[in-house]
């Protein structure tokens, strides 16, 4: 049974706007139009797929287990469209890659050099933007790249995807702080007692159960402000454990050890992007300049 894109994407459209009227306007197409191509795709599949009421339509029983693969389908046949023109243009001007708030700079910093040897012509701008955020600026297009913790994360249909490694987190304290004198064994509880700066960014993906800790917490947008503070002494930070912080910040910062997260917290982090040619050239740079950071990281 072979069913045409107009079909499906008639049929997407009006089951997300549950009107032919607006599925109409969505598709440039006319109301009448619509309803027919949906009338013929009734009958081809011989079920009923929508309630006509006065109003609005309703998806019917057979509609609901329908529409998940109609519109994977239609986001096929767009990422094949994307390919293939893709296979005719030469290297990309410009570039956006997002990133979670919690990344290390020297990360990006490592990312950004690769790319500056490999394509010496580009332009590349990194924005901090939300998992949600990327996920919805990678199926339109305006981001290439995604960098993002993929603790509690669905997978993206016609993105790919790479794992990049799981990334550490440790309290850490100024060093001249009340909690960078306590004895190991009651340092748990003084976390749990002291004010706790937290990002916003892993609350925000669903991560508050595994990274708040203490009831008396402030929410930071950025890791630099969060660090900051917690250079003043106002309070302590789970933050991840990198090359950032055994050089520059080990000055003002020190770990803090207990046996209840003896072996720090983790994250996995994955690389989401575009599948067109050119991207997934680009993306061995990306993945290139991860693995150089992890090596330095080792190394250390």
């Amino acid at each position: 049974m072979n069913f045409s894109l107009e079909q499906l994407a008639a049929y997407v459209s009006v089951y997300e706007e549950r009107s032919f009227s607006k599925a109409a306007l969505k598709l440039d197409k006319h109301r009448t139009t619509v309803g027919q191509v949906i009338a013929n795709l009734e009958d081809q599949v011989a079920v009923t797929l929508f309630e006509r009421n006065p109003r609005n339509v309703e998806p019917t029983e057979n509609a609901h287990l329908l529409y998940r693969y109609a519109k994977q389908a239609l986001e096929q046949s767009k990422a094949f469209d994307r390919v293939a023109l893709s296979l005719s243009f030469g290297e990309l001007e410009c570039i956006n890659i997002a990133y979670s708030s919690f990344l290390p700079h020297l990360a990006l910093s490592i990312i950004r050099e690769q790319l500056l040897e490999d394509y010496p012509n580009m332009r590349v701008n990194f924005l901090v933007r939300t998992q949600e955020e990327i996920r919805e600026g990678l199926k339109s297009e305006q981001l290439q790249f995604g960098i993002v913790n993929i603790n509690s994360a669905n997978a993206m249909s016609n993105i790919d995807y790479q794992l990049l490694g799981n990334m550490p987190f440790s309290p850490y304290a100024s060093k001249h702080s009340d909690l960078a004198h306590v004895n190991e064994k009651d340092v748990f509880t003084a976390l749990k007692n002291s004010r706790q700066f937290v990002l916003k960014s892993l609350v925000d993906e669903g991560l508050g159960n595994k990274v708040i800790l203490s009831a008396n917490y402030d929410l930071i947008d950025q890791l630099a402000l969060a660090i900051k503070f917690t250079q003043r002494g106002f309070g302590w930070l789970l933050m991840p454990t990198n090359l950032e912080t055994k050089g520059y910040i080990a000055e003002h910062l020190t770990e803090l050890k207990c046996d209840q997260i003896r072996d720090g917290i983790t994250l996995p982090v994955g690389l989401w992007c575009i599948e067109s040619k050119p991207i997934l050239e680009i993306k061995k740079s990306v993945v290139m300049g991860v693995n150089r950071y992890i090596s330095l990281i080792k190394r250390k």
